[in-house]
C-alpha cells in the first residue's frame, strides 16, 4: 500500500478527527466518549510549540489511513526528553501493510532527532497490537501501575490550591 506521512496541520483537523472517532469506535467505546472538537485540536495542537502533534497517513487521493498523536514527556532520571504516543492507530484497510511500523517510525525519528532518551505509550491489555509492540522491542513496564485522577476528583484536588 502506498501511503505518505507527515506532519498533521491545522488544515487536518477534521481529517484527525473522525480517526479519533474510528480509534475509539475501534476500543468499543460509546460515539460520545470522544469530546474533542475540530476547534480543540486546532486549539491545542497541530501548530509549533502546541501542546500536542500528530503524523497523519495518506492515500494517494488525500483519504485518511492513520495517524500518530504524541507529546513530549521529559525523564528525570535520563535529564532528557522523551515522546509519548498518545495514540497510534490505522484504519482496518491498511492493517498489516506495515503502515502502523511505518508511523511509529516517523515519530522514534522525532524523538531522536531532538536527542529524545525514549518513547513511550500505553495499550489496552486486550488490544492484539501489544504483539506489534513487543516485538518491535517495546517492553511492558509491568513494575508501573497507570493512575489517573480526572472530572470531579481533579476540579476538588485543583480547588485545594485555589485554582
Amino acid at each position: 500500500m502506498t501511503a505518505v506521512i507527515r506532519a498533521a496541520t491545522a488544515d487536518d483537523a477534521g481529517k484527525l478527527l473522525g480517526l479519533i472517532r474510528d480509534l475509539a469506535a475501534f476500543e468499543k467505546a460509546p460515539p460520545e466518549v470522544v469530546k474533542a472538537t475540530e476547534a480543540d485540536l486546532r486549539q491545542h495542537g497541530l501548530r509549533p510549540g502546541a501542546a500536542f502533534e500528530a503524523l497523519i497517513a495518506e492515500d494517494a487521493a488525500g483519504a485518511p489511513l492513520g495517524f500518530a498523536l504524541y507529546f513530549t514527556n521529559f525523564s528525570t532520571w535520563e535529564g532528557r526528553m522523551g515522546i509519548y504516543l498518545e495514540d497510534l492507530f490505522v484504519v482496518e484497510a491498511a492493517r498489516g501493510t506495515g503502515l502502523g511500523r511505518r508511523l511509529l517510525a516517523a515519530v522514534a525519528g522525532v524523538a531522536v532527532a531532538r536527542g529524545g532518551a525514549r518513547l513511550d505509550l500505553s495499550v489496552l491489555h486486550w488490544n492484539p497490537a501489544r504483539a506489534f509492540y513487543e516485538r518491535i522491542g517495546f517492553a511492558d513496564q509491568a513494575e508501573w501501575k497507570p493512575y489517573r485522577l480526572s472530572g470531579r476528583a481533579l476540579a476538588d484536588l485543583a480547588a485545594e490550591a485555589g485554582a
